[in-house]
């Protein structure tokens, strides 16, 4: 009898250890709403200096890579939205460059001299900003593609 009840207690034990580790485990919503909140970081950041100067978009690209690096920190546990942290990063971290790549070239013009020299470097830094920011579309949109995705699949039940 002494042993049914040593039992019996040890597994009301391991139920109650069981269920508060259950009740303590991050559910899918707060996770979505934890992702969804670093995401928004970064698309606020986007939406306030768009179209700005040189020292404004190398600021918003340092900004854009932290975002980046602090998804690249943070793990889930469902599998769906590590896979779209991931995809966020790598969104993230591609603006970043593109944007910091296109404030240089801006840059540079800036400080070109009026000779066949400085036109020559006005040209270039013209085309890696062309490029620069086509690839900062791209990516944008690969940005705008994704929202959707993870919206729909937090809205899900677990």
């Amino acid at each position: 009898m002494f042993i049914l009840r040593k039992y019996i207690v040890i597994t009301f034990v391991s139920l109650g250890a069981a269920m508060a580790l259950t009740s303590c485990s991050e559910t899918k919503i707060a996770q979505c709403q934890r992702l969804i909140q670093t995401v928004n970081e970064g698309t606020a950041s986007l939406e306030a200096k768009k179209g700005s100067q040189v020292s404004t978009s190398l600021e918003l690209a340092k900004e854009l890579e932290g975002v980046s690096n602090k998804l690249k920190g943070t793990q889930y546990k469902d599998e769906q939205l590590e896979k779209y942290k991931t995809q966020y990063a790598e969104i993230f971290a591609n603006l970043s460059q593109k944007i910091d790549k296109a404030a240089k070239g801006l840059g540079a013009t800036k400080k070109a001299e009026s000779s066949a020299g400085g036109r020559e470097k006005i040209q270039k830094a013209k085309a890696d900003m062309d490029d620069a920011l086509k690839s900062a579309t791209d990516a944008a949109k690969k940005l705008d593609g994704v929202v959707p995705e993870l919206n729909k699949y937090c809205s899900q039940p677990e």
